[in-house]
């Protein structure tokens, strides 16, 4: 059967449906700890802006922190596939990465543009 074809109503053993929603419920977690990241990042740089560093810094602790549990859920999940293609891969799974990635940008790119505010508060004193 090819991926196009692949429906899960189709599945006959129980167990195996399980394995699928458990696996879709742990891509879940990868797209909404991605989106928490990437919030709590967009937040830390209004914080930025207002000239509230340390606030500032928390949110992109817990972006951190977030962005940790993201990868936390797709490592466990390449672990079990082992590079062997066993688990099937969705659109689902596929728009979990674009999360990941992207928040992992939003982060990497607010870290510099807070860091450019901090210079600029500095040479306004």
């Amino acid at each position: 059967m090819s991926f196009a074809e692949f429906d899960i109503s189709e599945l006959d053993n129980d167990s195996t449906q399980e394995q699928v929603m458990d696996l879709e419920e742990q891509v879940m977690g990868i797209i909404i700890n991605s989106g928490e990241a990437r919030s709590c990042a967009y937040q830390a740089l209004k914080f930025a802006k207002q000239g509230d560093f340390a606030q500032a810094e928390a949110k992109m602790e817990a972006a951190r922190a977030a962005a940790n549990q993201a990868h936390l859920v797709q490592t466990k999940l390449i672990e079990a596939d082992m590079g062997e293609g066993k688990t099937p891969m969705t659109l689902i799974m596929v728009h979990a990465q674009d999360h990941l990635m992207t928040s992992m940008l939003a982060r990497e790119m607010v870290k510099e543009l807070i860091e450019l505010h901090q210079l600029l508060a500095e040479k306004g004193n």
